[in-house]
C-alpha cells in the first residue's frame, strides 16, 4: 500500500483542487465527484483514485473545449484578463 491516504476527507480535496470545501462539497451533492459518508456524523470521504478520475475528466473536457474552440491571436481571455484589458 502507497503512503498516501485511501480517503480524502473534504477539506483535503478544496487542498488538491485548490477550491472552497464549499464547492467540493457542491461538486460532491451534484454527483460530479463520487464520496461516501461514514461514521456516525456521515462526514463525506473522497477515494483518492476517484478523486485523480475527476481530475482527469476536467482535463478531457478541457481538451475538447480547446479542440472546438481555437484561440484566435485578437482575442483576450477573460479568466486571465485584468479589467484594463477587457476594454
Amino acid at each position: 500500500m502507497s503512503g498516501s491516504p485511501r480517503f480524502l476527507t473534504l477539506a483535503d480535496v478544496s487542498e488538491v483542487l485548490n477550491t472552497s470545501q464549499a464547492q467540493v462539497y457542491a461538486l460532491v451533492r451534484r454527483g460530479d465527484l463520487p464520496a461516501i459518508k461514514i461514521g456516525g456524523r456521515g462526514q463525506w470521504r473522497v477515494e483518492s483514485e476517484q478523486l485523480e478520475s475527476y481530475i482527469e475528466r476536467m482535463y478531457a473536457e478541457a481538451r475538447t473545449f480547446v479542440e472546438n474552440h481555437p484561440f484566435a491571436e485578437n482575442e483576450v481571455d477573460q479568466d486571465v484578463a485584468g479589467p484594463s484589458q477587457l476594454r
